[in-house]
């Protein structure tokens, strides 16, 4: 089933041959320059590996197990998901209340009516992406910015990254700390996890696998806003001139930082990216999501595997997709009642509920350029690949 790698340092936790020569293979087509996977069930490791380059440019640093990754829209689901569930089982949030009553700038016409629910589940309308950073004056006016942009009247199932940007500043307000603080004391210090962070200190930069050379992606996508009418330039819509000028793009290897261009205006520290990790640690976090988990109760458990979106064209739970969704990244080997989530960076990670399997692949594969490689494709192999080795002979 497995064959033992040098890199196998936790008992026994074994590299597999099939998955390892898959992501090499994909390594060497140059989809993307590293890799880091691990494999599990019933709360254990059964194989993991590290491949390739964590960084290419500006020197080559090979990819290990404890190679740090910017785990963007992961983030979604593994901190803040979990949180808002988590105060929600506490009692201190009401998943079917107007967002309005905790994040006050949504008190407005045509927003009162999104509940916390439909942020969570993605069914508020909000456009998937808008550049922030270029429409408020900065982080404490996001929300502001966030809620001047139009949505429909009715619900409408739409992935958006303002969603969780939503979430993050409603939890922070909650608790009356920035949303890091919060995952430390929630999630990171309870787990015992050491390399899970946002805003990872300059001395492990060495440590983190880099992403895009520049904010070219992102640069292309803002512009591409402007010139097709997408947002007005006009105060009374949110885009700020002065702010466009005073907006900075990096233009250097973006290594040890977020990736994510809103994410680093609000510090980066958001709601929708941001977190950083290893796919040893994010393994302990998709655990909590599980039976057997330390931060929920079992009834609460349900709520992650529940379809919230019935009738969509994506079947989503709260803060997960679920592999009832049609030709999604889960791949044909997992059951419908399979729950996971995918990152820009590369990274995925997809559970199997019933039987507690965890698989979770992380690479960068925006380095040192964003490319148009077939994540979804390469996800649904790893995957398959994953629950056969799990499986054996």
């Amino acid at each position: 089933m497995f064959e033992e790698g040098p890199e196998a340092v936790t008992e026994m936790a074994y590299n597999s041959k099939r998955v390892s020569s898959f992501l090499q293979s994909e390594i060497e087509r140059g989809t993307f320059p590293g890799a880091q996977y691990v494999i599990g069930q019933a709360g254990r490791i059964a194989a993991e590996g590290a491949l390739g380059l964590a960084v290419v440019e500006p020197e080559p640093i090979a990819t290990t197990l404890d190679t740090i990754y910017d785990l963007a829209s992961l983030t979604k689901p593994l901190v803040t998901a979990l949180l808002i569930v988590k105060f929600a089982e506490q009692g201190l949030i009401d998943l079917e209340a107007p967002a309005a009553g905790y994040v006050s700038e949504l008190d407005v016409d045509g927003k009162r009516h999104i509940t916390i629910k439909q942020l969570i589940t993605h069914m508020s309308g909000f456009p998937n992406w808008r550049p922030l950073y270029l429409e408020a004056r900065d982080r404490a006016d996001v929300a502001s910015a966030v809620a001047r942009i139009p949505t429909p009247p009715a619900p409408q199932l739409l992935y958006s990254d303002l969603n969780y940007v939503l979430l993050g500043i409603l939890l922070e307000r909650l608790s009356g700390e920035r949303l890091d603080r919060v995952a430390a004391q929630e999630i990171f210090a309870p787990l015992s996890l050491k390399r899970t962070m946002f805003k990872p200190p300059p001395e492990l930069k060495r440590e983190i696998a880099a992403t895009e050379s520049g904010q070219v992606f992102e640069h292309a996508n803002a512009e591409g806003l402007l010139a097709c009418g997408r947002f007005d330039v006009g105060a009374s819509a949110g885009l700020r001139l002065p702010a466009a000028g005073i907006h900075r793009w990096r233009d250097n290897v973006i290594w040890g930082e977020v990736h994510d261009g809103n994410s680093y205006f609000m510090g980066s520290v958001a709601g929708h990216a941001g977190l950083f990790s290893t796919a040893r640690e994010v393994f302990v976090i998709a655990n909590q999501f599980l039976a057997g988990s330390k931060l929920f109760k079992p009834e609460t458990l349900r709520l992650f595997r529940t379809d919230f979106t019935p009738g969509q064209d994506t079947a989503r739970s709260l803060g997960w997709i679920l592999a009832a969704t049609a030709d999604c990244s889960a791949g044909p080997s997992l059951p419908p009642t399979g729950m996971g989530h995918n990152g820009f960076t590369g990274g995925s990670v997809w559970m199997e509920p019933d039987k507690r399997r965890v698989l979770i692949l992380l690479t960068n594969r925006v380095h040192p350029k964003v490319d148009t490689a077939d994540m979804k494709a390469i996800r649904q192999r790893f995957n398959t690949l994953a629950i056969e080795a799990l499986d054996g002979p």
